[in-house]
This record gives C-alpha cells, structure tokens and sequence, in this order.
C-alpha cells in the first residue's frame, strides 16, 4: 500500500525548482496529490509544499531524506519530509478550560489534525476534564523558587510523551528564554488579543473603555520576545457598545479557541514554514 509524504521546503528563488522536485518524485513513481507553492518577492525566497504517495512499500523519511540531499543541495534548499505519523502534541493549561475544551472535542470528532499526548498543568483545575476524555494530567507546580525545576520537568515530559509541538492553550507562566530556545518552532500560544493590542492585566476591561468593535486572538510560535513570535492564525469577531466586560471575555474566548485550533491544525498536518518572524500558511 502506498504511503502519504509531506515535502516542505523553502529555497532561494531561481529556475528550474519545482522541476527538479517533481522529476525527483517521478522517477520513484510517486503521485502527487497536493501542491502549493508561494514565491515571496520581496524576499526573493520560495515555499512549497508537496504530499505525495510513495508506491515502494520499504520507504522511509530517512531514505527519502538522503535521496533528496543532491536535490536540496543543488537549490540551496531548507527542506523537511513527514510521514502519515500524526502529530503528537503536548497540550499546557492553567484554569482556564475553554482552548482545553475546544481541542479535546476537535480530537475526539478527528478535527483536529493532531493527536493530544498529555495535559500538562500548574494547577489540579482542568483534571476532571482531562480524566474525562481519557488524557493523562500531569501536575507541575510553578513558583519562582521551583522554575527552573518546572521547565526541566517540561522537557522531560515533552520526551516522555513524544510530542512533536507544545500547545499553550491558556497557560498563564511565561517561559523562560532557555525553555523558548529549545522549544523554538515547536510551541504555539494563544494569546487574548488581536496583536498587536491591549497588553497587560484585564485585556478585556482595557478594550470596553476605548469602545473596541472587534475582539481578537492571536495563536503565534513562542519566541523569547513576549507575544511576539511569528503569528500563524488570527480571528477577530465584531461587538458593539453592548458588550460589557464580561460578555466580550465570552466572545474572546470563542476567538481563541478558534485562532489556536486552526493553528494546531495547520502546524500538525505540516502547513506552516516559518519566514524569518511571520510565516508562510498552506491552508
């Protein structure tokens, strides 16, 4: 039986690249099944993504990978291949449930793109939801006396669990910028505005007293620098001067729930190539 490929890549523009790819692809018989592509003029540089069908029963990523060497180095190309392995993602949480909620129901309905490991938590609020859907809930207490600890204990859950992405699904400890490095491209947080936008405590309340007529999230890769990581998804959703502080709270969580799915849906099925701080989305 044939297996499912992803080809990612990004390369200086020049002739002759698509070409060389789907040469590559024909001469083992493989069969495209999707393909796009994005040439970035301004910075003179090219996306593409390619699923394709291997017929050869024995392929692997790493054979496919080694085959593809000549090719990539011939183009000066940046490239990654993925098997039909779904996703594993590492899902962090502190009380609020709504994100938690949103991505257990797309998992279980297949939605999702993405198959949930663990939840991971500084607080014992969300167990209940995370036992109730069959997920293990690992507790990891967060004090500034016990942050190094906690981030070690990340790590090492991030291993244990095999996960290829960590999801902040409204995890409310900023990491630190060692952690950010090593989790670099590999953590998406949601963040409660239409970046950029009303930062700091009570976004919400700082939206109703300028008379805000959208509310918005942002879901982004984390990056040392605070909610400025290169942005994957928005949703905004219009309000009006009926919405007091609690009902746009109540839309806003409708906005990131959205914004942070979509996200871990285009990250899990190998969508999103990063382009220096903003990124290139294959929806």
């Amino acid at each position: 039986m044939a297996r499912l490929f992803t080809l990612t890549l990004k390369c200086p523009e020049r002739a002759g690249i698509v070409h060389a790819v789907t040469s590559f692809l024909v001469e083992r018989a493989c069969d495209i099944v999707e393909h796009q592509q994005f040439d970035d003029r301004v910075r003179g540089t090219l996306f593409q993504r390619t699923s394709f069908t291997c017929p050869a029963p024995q392929a692997t990523v790493a054979d496919l990978s080694r085959q593809f060497g000549p090719v990539a180095r011939e183009f000066e190309m940046e490239f990654e291949l993925f098997d039909d392995r779904e996703t594993r993602i590492l899902v962090m949480v502190s009380k609020a449930g709504h994100c938690l909620n949103d991505l257990i129901f797309r998992w279980r309905a297949g939605s999702l793109g993405a198959d949930i490991a663990a939840v991971v938590s500084n607080h014992e609020d969300l167990r209940p939801m995370a036992d109730a859907a069959g997920l293990d809930f690992v507790h990891v207490p967060v004090t500034p006396d016990v942050k190094p600890e906690a981030e070690a204990r990340l790590l090492e859950l991030v291993d244990e669990y095999e996960a290829d992405l960590v999801v902040l699904a409204r995890y409310m400890q900023v990491l630190s910028d060692d952690l950010c490095g090593k989790l670099a491209g590999k953590a998406i947080n949601i963040h409660h505005s239409f970046l950029p936008g009303f930062k700091g405590a009570k976004p919400y309340h700082q939206a109703y007293d300028r008379g805000v007529k959208y509310v918005g999230a942002t879901a982004h890769y984390v990056t040392p620098e605070l909610d400025e990581g290169p942005i994957i998804e928005q949703e905004v959703l219009r309000v009006d001067h009926g919405h007091d502080p609690r009902a746009l709270a109540t839309v806003g969580r409708d906005a990131e729930a959205l914004a942070l799915a979509r996200a871990v849906r285009w990250h899990g099925e190998h969508r999103v190539l990063l382009n220096g701080n903003s990124t290139v989305v294959f929806r």
